[in-house]
This record gives C-alpha cells, structure tokens and sequence, in this order.
C-alpha cells in the first residue's frame, strides 16, 4: 500500500473536490451576462446557474428566481443537475470509505482489508470526478457556441461563471485522489510479482552422498 502521507495527501485533495463540487451545484454563476447600458448606475449583471438564476445591480440590489420546471430547461442543464448531485453523492461515499480503508486510521481490519477498502473509495472519487466533469465540459460547450454564434444578439450572449471553474478544479482533485487510492492498493500485489519469493534448493551432492552413506551403513 501507498504511504500513510500520500494517502492523507489524496484525502484532502478529495475533500476540498468534494466541497468544491457540492459549491459549484448550488452557485447561481455557471454563466454570466454583464450588462454595462448607457450609464454605469444601471448597470446589471446576469447570472444563471443549474437551480436559479440571478440578477445583480450596480445599486446592490440581488433578485433571484428559482427554476421550479424542469421539463422546461435545456438538456445539458437537466443532465448538468442530475451529474453533478451524482458526483456530490459519490464524493460522499468516497470519503466515508477511504477512512475507514486508510493506513493512518484503526479502522478497517488488517492490511488487505484496508487496500480494498482504499481501492473501492478511489473508484467512487474516480466516477465523481467524471460525473463532475462531463457536466462542466458540456455547459461551458454550450457557452461558447451560443456566444460564437452570430445570430444571437450580444445582449443574450453569456460568459463562463465562477462555477464552471470551481466544478473543472474539483474533477480534477477527485480524479488525482481517486487514482492514489485505487494504485495504492496495488503496489504491494505488484512487487510480489516482480521479486517472487526465492525457493530454497539444496545441492543434489549432498543429498547423493548422503544417501551413499546409508548404503555403505547396510554392506
């Protein structure tokens, strides 16, 4: 198995994935439409994200609206919404596993035990990390055709928020983390495989001269 450190490295990387991921699926800025007009004093900013959307003023005013229909939304954002509470749900479970699996806890038996302990909550932060960044890659598609788009108009043409980013990062820890778990499991396995045990194998001199002797006992 990995050392104590690196799996308490993959550990943290999972958690801040994990809170990373749980924010980025409740912040309303998955895409941005700055509104600048004729005047900086009207002045508003647009937000939408997976469950509302939301509008900021320049005076400090902050409205948002909830998105009670579903059927209504886009497809990449009812499938945005169902990945990344998958991806919250796993991340979950990868944590509750990997502690009891780690080498730094009491928990989780013996040493085989604790790996396939590690390697079962490594996969699960593995498929978070891919439920969490499909989800990201497909809407920020999206972003980007409707603004390359020229038959849009530029006032309903948005940006990458700050939640797009945050949901891209924390993939990325729960991939990393997920591949420490599941490798640490086999390194032991591995090097049994390239140094196998070394058999004892005594010289068959001996062995005929001692059965010589047992004759010469019997002459």
């Amino acid at each position: 198995m990995a050392s104590a450190g690196l799996q308490f490295f993959a550990f943290m990387l999972a958690l801040f994935g994990a809170f990373g991921d749980i924010a980025a699926t409740l912040l309303p800025n998955w895409k941005v439409n700055a509104d600048v007009g004729s005047n900086i004093i009207t002045a508003i900013t647009q937000m939408q994200g997976l469950w509302m959307d939301c509008t900021w003023y320049s005076t400090g005013m902050f409205s948002c609206t909830l998105k009670y229909s579903v059927l209504s939304l886009p497809v990449y954002i009812q499938a945005a919404r169902t990945t990344m509470v998958l991806s919250c749900i796993l991340s979950a479970f990868g944590i509750c596993i990997t502690t009891v699996g780690m080498k730094c806890t009491k928990l989780g038996g013996d040493t085989d035990s604790k790996s396939h302990t590690c390697f079962a909550g490594g996969v699960c932060f593995v498929l978070a990390g891919i439920f969490g960044l499909v989800p990201t890659s497909w809407y920020t598609r999206e972003i980007i055709s409707n603004f390359l788009d020229q038959t849009i108009p530029e006032s309903s043409k948005h940006e990458p928020g700050g939640a797009v980013y945050i949901g891209f990062i924390s993939a990325g820890f729960l991939l990393i983390a997920g591949v420490i778990f599941c490798t640490s499991c086999f390194k032991k396995q591995q090097g049994a495989w390239i140094y196998p045990p070394k058999q004892q194998h005594f010289p068959s001199t001996q062995q005929e001269n001692n059965a010589g002797y047992n004759l010469k006992d019997y002459v």
